[in-house]
């Protein structure tokens, strides 16, 4: 395996000073916009200044992904002034996917990349152990590591550096495929195993006290699964549940210190949280249920052997605290943010400092550092530094009835000094599709609506969130009934009189590019016609080509089977070979570097297009990925669609 890893040096990375304020007043929404008033392209495009910060266990630095030179870096920074910044940097290819603080002085960071394997191009992932003043990155048992290296199943608590990891051993035996737990020292790299390969078992299950408890098995060839279960290290595993063809097993999240566990079930129509007894997975006390929404899933508490919370998005994400304690620190933390958002992301090993990012469906945002003690909340980083505190367009969420009398709620973004009346619209549908839109700040989002256009986000049939009939809602669905879910929207805000119907665009990206491509195939010409115009980045053209590479990965069977339910019929809903019926142009970007929907998917739909003579353009991003995580990609995205726009959907 070919990959080479660099340390950047903390004087290269610029600091990152704590700003000792208290947060600012909730801003009252901006009700005109002039020219000068306008916010460049260049502001929208800009990363996050800090992703998924991590406060480490003794309170005093941070952990996370910051902006620098348009690139996201891992960088370890002092909380407080006056402490040095340090970062690791690994090859531009090489992605960093997340990253855990194990003791004071070292994280587990998980990396992966592209690698040749016999022939084809495997995403190999692989673990580290990174001091955390980034003097010394090991290289954790890459030598003894297959395919899938990266499963932290445990920390321990006791400040050691210690993990256990879940990774395939090797590549060269049917054994060495299934992945063994091993207890790792990051400091040492010293391994130890504590639970051996078992076949079709891919996912191991840990309790707080770092012991194995579970193992699920599934069989790709039978789609049989079953649970494997000890209470013990010493003893061996037993299945205690298995079922074929449906992966509706019970799988305990938390195993409590009285012996009981706790999981979700969906039973009741909706994912929510019970009591579960073991080692017979029955159903006991109900712990929290949302009314119309599945949850999220829980928080641990300090000592990894109950929940602290309940996490939920309904209009939008926020935990449900079960602990009092936590529960009064956020209400507290609501008192003081007003009319904004306030989540808990990170705190200290004793729960006595918190990071919470607060912000707002038109805001960006910052992250403060909040201690209860002297109830004093101060500003880290802002998200973004141009826009700092400031509210652009004002989201809300709204419901309608699709033609068949199923209703959908969608979010609605109105352009800030517009009147609401007969605006241009932009239906930007989400990716997934299992998966769900919600009132967060969106950058792409406030891009178009700074431009003068209303955006709707329609949370289609078959996106996740609403339960399981919602979702079943979507089977076979793809590019019709969900398709019209997005039409649906059109109409809804033109009898409202907000949208003008003759002045609308799709865009989307992964599976919103599929539904951008199928818009622009499907639905004709003339007055009767939804759409000037589609855009589409990372877009699904060929969803047969499409099996075939989701075929190369863990469950590709089942997978498959998945996709075939979503759209049993591929080609008549792929937009590849409807490129002769495509009626209106459409503007395509794809990263080269894509990982999850191959690039190759937009290229066969260009050479179509090209082949029946139908007006397109098509960029491609030499070093793009799927998640626009380059400030360089996002603003030539941004550009590319504001011009397209400009000349058939102009606002």
């Amino acid at each position: 395996m070919t990959w080479r890893m660099g340390l950047l040096a903390g004087a290269m990375i610029p600091a990152i000073v704590a700003a000792q304020t208290a947060p600012p007043p909730a801003s009252t929404p901006k009700t005109s916009a002039t020219l000068s008033d306008r916010v460049p392209v260049e502001t929208f495009a800009k990363l996050p200044t800090i992703a998924n910060p991590k406060l480490s266990p003794d309170g005093t630095r941070i952990a996370a992904k910051m902006a620098i030179d348009g690139a996201q870096v891992l960088v370890v920074a002092p909380l407080f002034p006056g402490g040095k910044v340090v970062a690791a940097k690994v090859g531009s290819t090489v992605d960093i996917n997340w990253w855990r603080w194990v003791g004071d002085d070292w994280l587990a960071v998980g990396i992966g990349s592209q690698d040749m394997l016999y022939g084809e191009e495997i995403y190999v992932t692989r673990t580290l152990g990174v001091k955390a003043d980034m003097t010394k990155i090991n290289r954790i048992d890459w030598k003894n590591s297959g395919v899938r290296a990266d499963d932290i199943l445990w920390a321990a608590r006791d400040g050691t550096p210690r993990v256990l990891l879940s990774r395939q051993t090797g590549i060269e035996s049917e054994s060495q495929w299934y992945p063994a737990v091993a207890e790792i020292d990051l400091s040492t790299g010293k391994a130890k195993t504590v639970a051996g390969g078992q076949t079709n078992v891919f996912d191991w299950y840990a309790d707080g006290a770092g012991v194995v408890r579970m193992g699920y098995r599934y069989d790709d060839d039978t789609r049989k699964s079953s649970l494997l279960y000890r209470s013990a290290n010493r003893d061996p595993f037993k299945v205690i549940a298995s079922t074929r063809g449906k992966q509706d097993i019970v799988i305990p999240v938390t195993f409590r210190a009285d012996g009981t566990a706790i999981a979700t079930d969906d039973s009741g129509g909706r994912d929510e949280v019970f009591e579960v007894s073991l080692p017979n997975l029955k159903l006991g006390k109900k712990l929290y249920g949302a009314d119309g929404y599945d949850v999220d899933g829980v928080v641990e508490n300090a000592t990894g052997d109950d929940i602290d919370g309940i996490t939920v998005t309904d209009r939008f994400g926020h935990t449900v605290w079960l602990n009092p304690n936590l529960k009064e620190i956020q209400d507290a933390v609501d008192k003081a943010v007003g009319e904004r958002r306030a989540r808990i992301v990170s705190w200290d090993r004793t729960r006595s400092k918190f990071l919470v990012q607060v912000g707002s469906p038109s805001q960006a945002g910052a992250l403060y550092f909040y201690d209860p003690a002297n109830e004093s909340m101060q500003r880290y980083s802002w998200q973004n530094n141009d826009l700092k505190a400031r509210t652009l367009s004002p989201v809300s969420t709204i419901r309608y009835k699709a033609r068949d009398g199923v209703e959908i709620e969608a979010l609605l973004t109105l352009p800030r000094g517009h009147s609401p009346k007969t605006l241009p619209l932009i239906v930007l549908p989400h990716g997934g599709p299992f998966a769900r839109d919600s009132e967060d700040w969106d950058w792409w989002t406030q891009y178009l609506a700074e431009t003068g256009y209303a955006v709707v986000q329609p949370n289609y049939r078959g996106s996740s969130g609403y339960g399981t009939s919602f979702a079943k809602l979507g089977e076979g669905q793809w590019g019709l009934k969900m398709q019209d879910d997005l039409d649906d929207a059109i109409t809804h805000l033109a009898k409202l009189g907000i949208a003008d119907p003759k002045r609308v665009c799709m865009a989307g990206a992964s599976y919103g590019g599929y539904a951008a491509m199928r818009a622009a195939q499907r639905n004709g010409t003339g007055d009767a016609a939804p759409y000037r115009c589609a855009i589409s980045y990372a877009g699904v053209s060929d969803l047969q080509a499409m099996q075939r590479y989701d075929g190369k990965f863990l469950y590709g069977k089942t997978r498959g089977d998945w996709l075939k339910k979503q759209a049993p019929d591929y080609r008549s809903v792929s937009p590849r070979f409807g490129a002769p019926t495509f009626s209106i142009p459409i503007l395509m970007l794809h990263g080269k570097e894509d990982k999850r929907v191959p690039v190759k998917q937009s290229r066969m739909m260009a050479a179509a297009l090209k082949e029946a003579g139908k007006p397109y353009e098509y960029i491609e991003q030499p070093l793009g990925d799927h998640h626009f995580t380059r400030g360089e990609d996002r603003l030539e995205f941004l550009k590319a669609m504001g011009t397209f726009l400009a000349k058939y959907n102009p606002a």
